[in-house]
């Protein structure tokens, strides 16, 4: 008997029909995985499981109980199920174990909130995911985005759970810090907890999974044996065409083409809050028509120097130049009349309005497109209708606000509005995160045709593959400082990783 049975499970809202008729089981010990496009319906799928979302039909089984009512989450953990979501729930203000056992805080005599246990216990769970640098005491908003995500696993494992549903739980997380997870998911596996894993990276699947589960248009496509499988039927069968994975860009730049942007000797003055200084001289350029990709590991600078060059972070020494002229950048608005355009990597804080309309905010980065005294709403949205069906945005219309969409979605709206903006040099932050394969090959091939127009690309990876499939030139970074250059032809995983981790190689060339 299987540990969960969902038979038929269908959901609407209004405008659209989200899941039609999904139908599937979760074994006690299995690790099995769900794979589609954004919008396909897995994030949907998962809130009804963990009593987020209620179905217009459809039933749910679970533990040997028959067909349970998941009325919220509170009734789906008392059952035995908990999520750890694709977007983070967390409280900035509150101690990393404070989020932890948030509602849920063990008591003492008389009701009061028994502090050294909650910390001794939350002390355990961070230690279970390779936290042992990071204090229960340390303030949430200390710790970086992957921190965070850390910490919403660590409130989902303290929970004991049945099944556990893990939403997309690798985006932010560097290499160390998956491998983690992964042992520990493992580790739930061999106790006998079913664990639900939702994940665009492929290969993560192939690692960890025992079967999986694709959806495309909120429809079954099938539950396969991960052993019985590959990724190119995977991706046929969530995106019903073949899509090349990571292939390279085979138009690469001419190398007399005139440097558009140069920094020369930049450092940094500290981020905003007063942190240290970081960046140390730092000196490249990125010629018309190229595509320049940083690549690093998480907390080499990579973030830290698109900030300062789009005036969010200060600025201690060096030069910017634009078509070799010198140009001030101390704040947004002056990089923008410069020429420059940022996608951030974290779109909820820096790159969306997220309760305005999927038209409002691609029109925000060219306002003055849209009428002098007032938006004309009509042609914002002709805009937005526009880049929908370019980027494949999936929405129910220009209308609708951008924190009802996906993450993958959010984050083609993010990419439409500097496409609409124009710049000359734009810079994007993992531009492919939380993005399914087939929107990943969308956006690569929109980077090269920007790249085509004639304008600098400045792509910040952490994939390695996707690096070295849209580079002309790839340089690294390591401890705030470039340790290396290589020729995106030229360049391998091996040399990038050496360059991230190590630092300069003395027999490059």
């Amino acid at each position: 008997m299987p540990l969960l049975a969902a038979d038929n499970i269908q959901k609407s809202f209004p405008g659209v029909q989200v899941l039609g008729g999904v139908s599937f089981d979760v074994r006690a010990g299995e690790v099995h995985a769900f794979v589609g496009e954004n919008g396909a319906g897995k994030s949907t799928l998962m809130n009804i499981l963990a009593g987020v979302h209620q179905p217009d039909a459809g039933t749910i089984s679970f533990n040997g109980r028959g067909a349970v009512m998941l009325a919220d989450e509170h009734a789906a953990q008392q059952l035995g199920i908990a999520i750890v979501f694709q977007e983070r729930s967390l409280f900035p203000t509150l101690s990393v174990a404070e989020n932890i056992f948030a509602a849920r805080q063990p008591a003492g005599r008389f009701g009061r909130i028994d502090r050294a246990r909650m910390f001794a216990e939350a002390r355990a769970l961070l230690d279970r995911l390779g936290l042992g640098a990071v204090s229960p005491a340390t303030p949430l908003s200390e710790l970086s985005p992957a921190g965070q995500q850390m910490v919403e696993i660590a409130k989902a494992l303290s929970l004991d759970a049945k099944l556990m549903i893990f939403d997309e739980p690798t985006a932010a997380l560097t290499p160390a810090e998956t491998s983690a997870l992964f042992r520990v998911i493992l580790g739930l596996r061999a106790d006998g907890v079913g664990v639900i894993y939702i994940s665009h990276r492929l290969e993560e699947i192939f690692c960890i999974a025992d079967r999986v589960t694709v959806l495309r248009d909120g429809k079954l496509q099938g539950t396969l044996s991960v052993a019985a499988t590959g990724t190119d039927d995977l991706v046929r069968r969530m995106v019903g065409r073949e899509v090349a994975l990571h292939q390279r860009r085979v138009d690469r730049v001419a190398d007399a083409n005139p440097a558009l942007l140069e920094v020369r000797g930049l450092s940094d003055a500290g981020a905003l809050h007063h942190a240290r200084p970081f960046l140390r001289d730092i000196s490249f350029s990125v010629r018309a028509g190229e595509i320049l990709v940083c690549a690093g590991l998480a907390g080499a600078g990579r973030t830290e120097l698109a900030l300062s060059l789009f005036g969010l972070r200060p600025r201690a020494a060096g030069e910017i130049l634009i078509d070799g002229r010198p140009v001030r950048i101390n704040s947004p608005a002056d990089a923008i009349r410069a020429g420059l355009g940022y996608a951030s990597e974290d779109r909820k804080e820096l790159g969306l309005f997220l309760d305005r309309t999927i038209a409002e905010n691609i029109a925000v980065a060219k306002l003055d497109q849209f009428g002098s005294w007032w938006l004309d709403d009509r042609r914002g949205e002709r805009v937005a209708e526009e880049f929908r069906l370019k980027l494949r945005i999936v929405c129910r219309g220009p209308r609708q606000t951008v924190q009802t969409l996906s993450g993958g979605n959010q984050q083609k709206v993010a990419l439409a509005k500097w496409l609409l903006a124009d710049p000359r040099v734009l810079i994007v932050d993992e531009p492919t995160r939380g993005i399914d394969v087939g929107a990943k090959a969308e956006v690569h091939q929109l980077l090269f045709d920007l790249a085509r127009q004639g304008k600098a690309v400045i792509v910040i990876s952490s994939d390695f593959p996707e690096a070295l499939a849209l580079a002309d030139r790839i340089i690294v970074m390591r401890e705030g400082r470039v340790s290396g250059e290589l020729d995106g032809p030229g360049a391998t995983e091996e040399r990038i990783m050496r360059l991230a981790s190590v630092g300069a190689e003395p027999w490059l060339p």
